[in-house]
């Protein structure tokens, strides 16, 4: 099945994405894509935690993930990955390495310089053109707190 989930989710891996999502998805890994988390041994831990028994969990920095996208793609495993925000995000997806897949926009909440897109999808400027900028490499974005949520495309995200 490979890349079953791209989600963009500042809280990595929580109840929603492992209950939610996994429940639906029956990932067999979780890959967070994170380059100052994966630099925390203890942090990772912690998050690791998180994830339900039986599931492996791996951290990877953007660099050392965009090594293993065809990997995941060919694989029998179920592979959700998940960054924290859309810059990890576009830093996988360039040189149209994730074209023709969907990232799902699932949890930007408030924060200062941010305006409400949706109620869990708070935006700044700069997301809108990352945002902008993950279309233009070939990946379909839309935004699902939960799988059983209406999807919403780029042009709800967007107005």
């Amino acid at each position: 099945m490979a890349i079953t989930l791209l989600r963009v989710d500042e809280r990595l891996i929580h109840g929603q994405v492992t209950v939610g999502w996994g429940g639906r998805l029956r990932p067999t890994v979780y890959v967070v894509v994170d380059d100052e988390l994966v630099a925390s041994d203890w942090e990772c831990e912690l998050m690791a935690l998180g994830a339900p028994p039986g599931v492996e969990v791996e951290f990877l920095s953007v660099d050392a993930a965009r090594l293993r996208v065809e990997e995941w793609s060919g694989s029998q495993a179920r592979v959700v990955v998940l960054t924290r925000d859309l810059d990890h995000m576009i830093r996988l997806a360039r040189g149209r390495l994730l074209e023709g897949e969907e990232v799902n926009l699932g949890g930007l909440h408030h924060a200062p310089g941010r305006v409400e897109a949706l109620p869990y999808l708070f935006l700044t400027d700069k997301d809108r053109e990352l945002i902008g900028e993950l279309e233009a490499q070939g990946v379909q974005v839309s935004a699902r707190d939960l799988p059983t949520s209406p999807r919403a495309s780029v042009k709800d995200i967007l107005r």
